[in-house]
This record gives C-alpha cells, structure tokens and sequence, in this order.
C-alpha cells in the first residue's frame, strides 16, 4: 500500500475516500463506511473525527490514542442493515495491527441524519 492510498482498504487515495470524511465535505453514506473511515481516523490519529463520530449518548469525554500502535489493515466480516433505507446498522470487523488483531461486531445509529458509531462487543469465535 502506498502512503496515498486509503487505510481502509478500498481502492483509491485517501482523500477520494476516507479523507473527505474525515474533513467533514460529506458524511459516510453507510456504516459500513463510516466504519471505514473510523478505522482510517485510528490508523492516521484523528481523535477529533472519532468523537465527532461516536453516538453522544456513549461518547467518551476524551479519547488518547496510542501514537505506538500501527494498524496494519482491515477486513469487513459481516454488515446488517445500514444503509440510506435503515435507521441502525451493524458492521462485524477485523482490525489488524502489528502483533494481533481487534476483532469487534459494532452498532452504528442515525443521529440527525448521519450515522454515529454506538458501541461494540468483541466476539471470540
């Protein structure tokens, strides 16, 4: 992967995809993008696009990442719903970072319109 590709894994530069997220020109149309775009928001540091993100209703006051950890890639499991037609949506995911890997099924909301990250659980099968 080049350094202009995007993080997430679909084709194309960052800015063509997860970027314009991140800079706020327009919403991730679907969790499972927003997903994606979250995940690029940890692999480039982007707390601020994380919070602005997260359901306020679970939102942390603060959130300190680990400027040690590097992710090294991601894979969509499975995705429930979320899309322009739904009001919730689940995305199942593996986050691979250098040592493991993250593995969490995640409930995304409509908030105003735009999907909102609500919270997660970590399955071990």
């Amino acid at each position: 992967m080049s350094t202009r590709d995007c993080p997430c894994g679909l084709p194309g530069t960052y800015a063509e995809c997860c970027g314009r997220y991140h800079a706020g020109a327009v919403a991730a149309p679907t969790a499972e993008a927003l997903m994606r775009s979250r995940y690029s928001a940890f692999v480039r540091g982007d707390a601020g696009y994380l919070l602005r993100t997260w359901h306020p209703r679970t939102r942390p006051g603060r959130l300190d990442l680990d400027p040690g950890m590097r992710w090294t890639g991601l894979e969509i499991l499975d995705t429930v719903d979320g899309t322009a037609f739904h009001a919730t949506g689940v995305v199942e995911f593996r986050a691979s970072y250098r040592g493991g890997a993250l593995r969490e099924r995640s409930r995304f909301e409509r908030v105003a319109g735009a999907w909102v990250y609500v919270d997660g659980e970590f399955p071990e099968r």
